[in-house]
């Protein structure tokens, strides 16, 4: 079992990083927008499938790599390293002053499209596998039992986390893109503040001694 104060961590760090602005929170402003908030809600679940597919794919993957071939964990940890500082770069590195000048104009599409649209946008990105990869193995240790019990544990957590707080956007979708529309010093700030997160986690594992 992960400790309390694991899980709390892994917590807070997929809190701030579902408070990121990216793809799927533009997504669901502008689906919300333009076709209401039960087309927000239906997308968001789409989205939550998504996010339940990669969960499964990296839990089995993670499970069968480290059982099938020794030290996997800690090349698989070290490469998450890797990863992490790669995206602190593009974080930063990346434009994001006109992120929320959201499009009214998408056409409005019948619930079972609005579902896969949200589902496909996550299943068909291999960045968010690439992310669960490297992110879940940071607080995994085969000391703590089994290593899919320990996936699915940090799954369910950061399901949760990401469909309350994306739900809160759907229903608030007018008034969150006002805000940030009008205060694009958030979004740098915002920027800088993921980019810090995912450094420390890197070095949080790369200077961690094995047991």
């Amino acid at each position: 079992m992960i400790p309390y104060n694991e899980l709390l961590v892994f917590a807070l760090a997929s809190l701030i990083m579902v408070l990121s602005p990216g793809p799927n929170m533009i997504y669901l402003i502008s689906r919300s927008l333009s076709q209401g908030k039960q087309a927000g809600i239906i997308s968001l679940f789409g989205v939550i499938c998504g996010f339940l597919f990669h969960i499964l794919m990296v839990s089995f993957g993670l499970t069968a790599i480290f059982f099938a071939v020794p030290y996997a964990f800690i090349v698989v940890k070290f490469l998450g390293v890797g990863y992490l500082l790669y995206l602190a770069y593009n974080t930063v590195k990346s434009g994001g002053s006109k992120i929320f000048d959201t499009n009214n104009s998408l056409k409005k599409d019948r619930p079972f499209k609005l579902f896969n649209i949200g589902l496909l946008t996550n299943v068909l990105n291999p960045k968010m596998a690439l992310f669960y990869l490297s992110f879940f193995p940071q607080f995994i240790k085969p000391e703590y039992g089994s290593i899919l019990s320990q996936s699915f544990l940090l799954g369910i957590i950061q399901v949760i986390i990401s469909f309350m707080v994306n739900f809160l956007i759907v229903i608030s979708a007018a008034k969150m893109a006002s805000w940030f529309a009008k205060n694009p010093i958030w979004v740098k700030i915002q920027k800088w503040f993921m980019a810090s997160v995912l450094t420390g986690l890197a070095i949080k594992i790369a200077f961690a001694k094995a047991k």
